[in-house]
């Protein structure tokens, strides 16, 4: 017997020794000595025998099996030691045939309204405790989008909404799972695009060379397209690594006060040539009292980069690219707007993923990775920011906050 079992066996015996003490008085100073004395010697030993037969029958649950067979045990030994302690009452306690054959009529009625009493409200019981246990097996098999019939607001009816929370937790987990297994088989597939196609022409060019097919200028021309390959892989390589550090949370730069009109201005300074190339032009419209972001200038600049870059990609000739800012409460803004072809709404969220460009497709016809996004999302919220795509009449407007340095 366990130390708890061994506690409630010995408060039983002393709750049930006061109440036969105390029921024993009252018949003794109503009745007599006798009265008081035969109703301690019945009550005593009945309060005892019960409290080791409830004690008995908690030991053998696991023998006993089901509740329903809990339940009817100890209705019985309830209800066995009430009519055995009337039963012997009435024999100890009446002389008279016609008392003794009244007595036993009222018991016999009175356990049979018990019985049925106890199998009224237990059938109920019973059955949402099956509900319950269906439920769980439903979860086990994997379904998911269940309701329990269970009735009452009882302690088994929170179980029951405890169970179908616990349901649409698990389908929610199950729907991200399948969300990122396809997101993991698309970054591959993109992936392996991304690197097949430089690997090929690397190995058609290194050929080429060893099998002197070519000489002379072309090469010289091979050469450098190789060396233009390998960058590429080697920029997407460090992309893809600096896109996990960033999502893993692995962040060692320092945070300062960034004066945002300065960066803003130096990049579109930077990004000018490349985009007067394309017969795109771009400019900065800042407001003049746009405040200091809280942020690492050299990530910051490195969003501005991929953002304007971006746009330059999907900005046809004589477009337009502006780069905005200005203060948002406690945060600054940032927007770099083009008039190119715009992002449409279902897509735009996928442009933030990575390998994903355009209207969303993974297949590209330029060489970028479509990595920029990815790594500028994952850089803004570093910072405790956030970027999204703002409703545009024309083009692609792209937003991002930081946090005000002030």
């Amino acid at each position: 017997m366990t130390r708890r079992a061994l506690s409630d066996t010995l408060v039983g015996v002393l709750v049930m020794t006061g109440i036969a003490l105390a029921a024993s008085l009252v018949c003794f100073l109503t009745y007599g000595a006798h009265a008081g004395w035969t109703c301690l010697a019945i009550l005593a030993p009945m309060g005892l025998l019960s409290v080791f037969g409830v004690q008995r029958l908690l030991a053998s649950r696991a023998r006993l099996g089901s509740i329903r067979r809990q339940l009817t045990l100890g209705g019985a030994i309830v209800l066995g030691q009430l009519l055995l302690a009337m039963v012997l009452f009435v024999a100890l306690m009446t002389s008279s045939t016609r008392d003794g054959v009244f007595t036993a009529v009222l018991l016999a009625y009175a356990a049979t309204v018990g019985i049925w009493g106890a199998r009224a409200i237990s059938r109920p019981v019973m059955g949402d405790i099956d509900e319950l246990r269906r439920g769980l097996e439903a979860i086990g098999e994997g379904e998911h989008g269940i309701r329990m019939a269970v009735r009452g607001h009882d302690e088994l009816a929170v179980v029951a909404r405890d169970i179908e929370k616990l349901a649409a937790r698990l389908a929610g987990e199950a729907h991200v799972r399948r969300r990122l297994e396809g997101g993991r088989r698309e970054l591959l597939a993109a992936i392996s695009h991304d690197v097949r196609t430089p690997i090929t022409s690397l190995r058609l060019l290194s050929e080429a060379l060893d099998d002197d097919l070519v000489d002379g200028a072309k090469r010289r021309e091979y050469v450098s397209r190789i060396g233009v390959h390998v960058r590429a892989l080697g920029a997407l390589i460090d992309d893809l690594f600096e896109l996990s550090r960033l999502e893993a949370g692995d962040v060692s730069w320092t945070v300062e006060r960034v004066p945002l009109e300065d960066l803003v201005l130096e990049t579109v300074d930077a990004m000018r040539a490349q985009a007067e190339a394309g017969s795109v032009s771009v400019r900065a419209e800042l407001d003049a009292d746009v405040e200091a972001a809280r942020a690492n200038p050299e990530q910051i600049q490195r969003v501005l980069f991929n953002l304007i870059q971006n746009a330059i990609r999907h900005t046809p000739a004589d477009g337009s690219i502006t780069v905005r800012a200005q203060s948002a409460a406690d945060e600054v803004e940032v927007e770099v707007a083009d008039t190119g072809e715009g992002i449409p709404v279902a897509e735009r969220e996928r442009v933030f993923e990575a390998f994903v460009q355009g209207a969303g497709r993974a297949a590209r016809s330029d060489s970028s990775a479509g990595l920029g996004l990815a790594i500028s999302r994952a850089i803004v919220e570093a910072h405790g920011g956030r970027i999204w795509i703002e409703n545009a009449h024309i083009g692609a407007s792209v937003r991002f906050r930081l946090p005000s340095a002030s």
